[in-house]
């Protein structure tokens, strides 16, 4: 099957990569032409625009970084809904606010496509081997089309509801993790006077029944780090991270409901990026607490 990728950025890559790998021919657009030179050299083509790509594919992947992104690549001059959209399928991978997905699949249903929204949760490693969660909304009709390309891409599938229903869950999923590393760093900082070895403390803490499952491939990385050891490969970047938080308490504003937890979080996400963490991995976030806290003496 043809397959555009509209967004290469790590996860766009990460599933294009994965599309190429199962046989696909994989065709992509990025607004930066340049992060699309390691697909185009592996065999994808390139295209001009997103309305180009949609009419060289039988299908659309999209991967795009945030809401405004997001109405720019669909409604912009060349976007996605100034292509022919009568029979194609899209399936939008992005994380976003609900109404924003629910606004622009509803406008390319009404051109003729069939669009899914399926946000996922996993990173990189997991896209490249076709291992992501993918919590999708739309209807059942075009979920049941889209699955094809789904299943090889997640380990799993949700279908949660109409258009908004999968970037709601996603938002939903997000949150306890983000909040976690951050809640890591404060919990590193409280061991400070101990003066155990990271690795130790990293260990004792990962074996408790308040810790998540990324904590099984990350845990040993952040030791790392925290044990003098450079920022290693980023998967989720901090930026992302905290656009995923602001996202959140955007959305719970707009069904009046209050998130002060992650308000907090959102807020040390920012003073991470602020230091210069923008594009390192989340988890720099609880090292950049636990060091903030050392230099300023209170451990």
């Amino acid at each position: 099957m043809k397959i555009g990728v509209c967004g290469t950025g790590r996860m766009g890559s990460s599933i294009a990569q994965r599309l190429m790998a199962v046989g696909h021919e994989v065709n992509v657009w990025n607004r930066d032409a340049a992060k699309t030179k390691p697909l185009t050299g592996a065999g994808a083509k390139l295209f001009a625009s997103p309305a180009e790509l949609l009419d060289g594919c039988d299908a659309v992947v999209v991967m795009l970084l945030n809401d405004a992104a997001t109405e720019a690549v669909y409604r912009g001059p060349n976007g996605i809904l100034k292509g022919k959209l009568a029979g194609k399928l899209l399936i939008d991978m992005s994380t976003v606010r609900p109404d924003t997905m629910s606004s622009i699949g509803t406008a390319a249903a009404v051109q003729g496509a069939a669009f899914v929204e399926c946000p996922v949760g996993g990173s990189t490693a997991p896209a490249k081997e076709g291992k992501l969660f993918g919590l999708a909304g739309g209807a059942k009709a075009d979920v049941a089309r889209a699955m094809p390309i789904l299943e090889q891409l997640c380990r799993r599938i949700e279908h949660v509801g109409e258009l908004g229903s999968g970037a709601t869950m996603k938002l939903a999923i997000n949150l306890p993790l983000l909040v976690y590393w951050q809640a890591l760093g404060e919990a590193l900082t409280i061991c400070g006077p101990l003066n155990l070895p990271a690795d130790r403390l990293i260990d004792i803490l990962s074996d408790t029944a308040g810790t998540p499952t990324a904590m099984k491939g990350r845990g040993a990385d952040i030791a790392r780090v925290l044990g003098g050891q450079p920022l290693g490969e980023t998967a989720f970047a901090v930026s992302a991270a905290k656009k995923d938080l602001a996202t959140a308490i955007a959305f719970g504003q707009s069904i009046h409901t209050e998130l002060p937890v992650t308000a907090s979080a959102l807020a040390c996400f920012e003073a991470a990026e602020a230091a210069g963490l923008g594009d390192a991995d989340a988890t720099a976030v609880p090292v950049h607490w636990t060091r903030r806290n050392k230099n300023r003496g209170t451990i």
